[in-house]
């Protein structure tokens, strides 16, 4: 009886040997799956879906092997609160655009945008060509984050106002959601900023804890309904002539991935810079026309406004490359690169 009790409890043990070896080979294992935070909720027109198609490229590329799950807004965390949580690894990856996070550093208001800024294939070719991408990765480096350039829009309109503005006086008081470096223009004026998220900004423009707002194109705000409480807009969008959106990776987890791994998602985010492009120049005048039709006024700001603003610019630009000295090394790299840039911009366009 012993004997058969002892061969019973070997083959027993073969048995559960065998499972754990056949689990610890089990191709499921090696699987990566990761969770990624979406700034943007998927219902926003043409920032909303960039992050679900990286995502759907990386898992088509991979047949599977690697899977992200991309999160709405709120699911993991406030649309812009990503830096900590990416930073310290509570999940994966977070696609957005770096001027959410000029609460920790404001040199990234730079790598999102500035006011005056280029339009969006001279931004691109600064980011690809001209060290961009090399001093993003350093600044975002230093707190375990890996930065991929990951889509790029045209220009933004620059509010949503509920009256007319004729006169720069009358934004002396005003509330305003304002995004970016361009808010502290604003506050040159006497408008009183805020950054708010966009699942946020209706309901504050509703109750009237702001009381003029800008986020984007004339496409991306009708999915917001601001056109429905804000019945004047007004064009350019000087302080965002192009806006840069950024995947950003917890660097372990960067780091944890396959060289063919970490292709797919710089494929899958090139892909998006031409796609946004394309699909933000492509929308925006059936919008314009739709705001009209439901009784906005667009309106363009006069030269004289316009150039108020750029001196209200370059006051806050001094300011800035004062008291950080991030911003004035990519300032320095970003000058460098126009300047060059507008011989050929001169010569080589219409």
């Amino acid at each position: 009886m012993k004997f058969t009790n002892l061969l019973k409890s070997a083959a027993m043990a073969g048995l559960v040997g065998a499972m754990s070896l056949t689990a610890a080979s089990d191709p499921a294992d090696a699987k990566t799956r990761w969770k990624m935070h979406a700034a943007f909720a998927s219902t926003v027109a043409v920032i909303g879906p960039p992050s679900r198609r990286v995502a759907a490229a990386v898992d088509a590329m991979s047949d599977g092997d690697f899977a992200i799950k991309v999160e709405e807004p709120g699911a993991l965390v406030g649309g812009y609160a990503y830096f900590d949580p990416v930073s310290q690894g509570a999940f994966e990856a977070a696609w957005g655009t770096s001027g959410a996070n000029q609460g920790k550093n404001s040199v990234y208001a730079f790598f999102s945008t500035w006011p005056f800024g280029p339009a969006a294939p001279e931004f691109v070719a600064w980011f690809k060509y001209g060290g961009g991408v090399q001093l993003a990765e350093e600044v975002y480096g230093r707190d375990n984050i890996k930065f991929v350039l990951c889509g790029m829009i045209p220009p933004e309109t620059s509010g949503w106002f509920r009256e007319p503005i004729n006169s720069l006086d009358q934004l002396k008081g005003l509330k305003m959601r304002f995004f970016g470096v361009g808010a502290k223009v604003m506050q040159k004026f006497g408008v009183s900023t805020q950054q708010l998220a966009a699942a946020d900004i209706y309901p504050a423009l509703e109750r009237g804890t702001i009381d003029a707002t800008e986020f984007s194109m004339p496409a991306i705000d009708r999915t917001l309904g601001l056109n429905q409480i804000a019945k004047n807009n007004y064009f350019p969008g000087w302080h965002q002539q192009s806006t840069s959106n950024e995947l950003l990776v917890n660097m372990d987890a960067w780091n944890d991935l396959t060289d063919a791994q970490r292709a797919m998602l710089n494929t899958s985010c090139d892909a998006q810079i031409a796609e946004m492009i394309a699909e933000g120049e492509a929308s925006q005048f059936q919008a314009m026309k739709d705001n009209v039709a439901a009784g906005v006024t667009n309106h363009r700001w006069p030269k004289e406004i316009l150039d108020q603003f750029e001196a209200a610019w370059e006051e806050v630009l001094a300011e800035e490359l004062a008291s950080n000295p991030d911003s004035k090394k990519v300032w320095e790299s970003i000058s460098t690169f126009r300047d060059n840039f507008k011989i050929w911009k001169d010569m080589g366009y219409l």
